[in-house]
């Protein structure tokens, strides 16, 4: 069996494992409706972003055109930022969340999280001149941009020296703007958009000051949507045993994929 023959199987056994009076859930309604509507970033590239002609592209455009063709539906992308992409899976706008979105247990509490697509790291960066340091002291004296309610945000407010300040933005350009223009001396990003930014302007001077951890990354789900979630488990189980996912990471982060903790 082929597998996306085998992924829709999945998705019409998990409507058959639950009584008919509680059949009424997100993934029927998708099946149903031969749609899906995916929250994803496209003004954070390589995650998501639009091309020359104006389409969306990037890792997660990949990852969600992948899950619809496998679910055998038509793939709708809403544009989120990461202020709203969980407000408007809350508020039913969207689906599912593919987003650059790491789990935490704030987040946690609103959604429900599958297992990580892919993964990078999270750090400080600044002028070369500051050079790199293991110690957060680092930071101390310094104006860093963030992206308000990020994974760094939230790391950076409970871990950060007393004399360092966060300028919060309401998203990644805006951050990385921020820091191009001297209003910070330092902004909080991940490595793979780190790396985009070197490519694209290779006249900015950027290093790594202080690393963070690795951050997989991971499909958002409505609380409550079990069956919807196992299906997007499962679709991630065996695109990463295929080779599928490895090869968008590698081609949209230029890294290989690595061990990623299971949630």
């Amino acid at each position: 069996m082929g597998i996306k023959a085998f992924l829709a199987s999945m998705a019409v056994a998990a409507t058959l494992l639950v009584p008919a009076a509680a059949q009424a859930d997100k993934l029927q309604d998708i099946l149903g409706n031969g749609k899906i509507r995916v929250g994803i970033l496209l003004d954070v590239p390589p995650w998501g972003m639009t091309d020359a002609e104006g389409k969306p592209t990037g890792l997660d455009v990949e990852v969600a055109e992948l899950l619809a063709q496998e679910l055998s539906v038509d793939l709708e992308i809403v544009q989120v930022t990461g202020t709203n992409r969980i407000p408007n899976l809350l508020s039913d706008q969207t689906d599912i969340i593919i987003a650059a979105m790491g789990a935490t247990s704030e987040r946690a509490q609103q959604i429900m999280f599958s297992q990580p697509y892919t993964a990078v790291q999270l750090g400080v960066f600044g002028s070369p001149d500051i050079g790199f340091s293991e110690d957060v002291s680092v930071l101390d004296g310094h104006t860093i941009a963030v992206a308000r309610g990020t994974t760094l945000d939230l790391w950076l407010t409970d871990n950060v020296p007393s004399g360092t300040k966060l300028a919060r933005f309401d998203d990644v350009p805006g951050a990385m703007a921020a820091y191009v223009a001297g209003q910070a001396d330092m902004f909080a990003e991940n490595s793979a958009i780190i790396s985009n930014l070197r490519k694209d302007r290779p006249e900015i001077q950027v290093a790594p000051v202080f690393e963070i951890r690795q951050s997989p990354a991971h499909v958002g789900v409505t609380m409550g949507e079990h069956n919807l979630l196992q299906w997007v488990n499962t679709f991630i189980f065996a695109n990463v045993m295929n080779g599928k996912l490895p090869a968008l990471q590698e081609k949209w982060f230029g890294t290989k994929r690595g061990a990623f903790p299971a949630l």
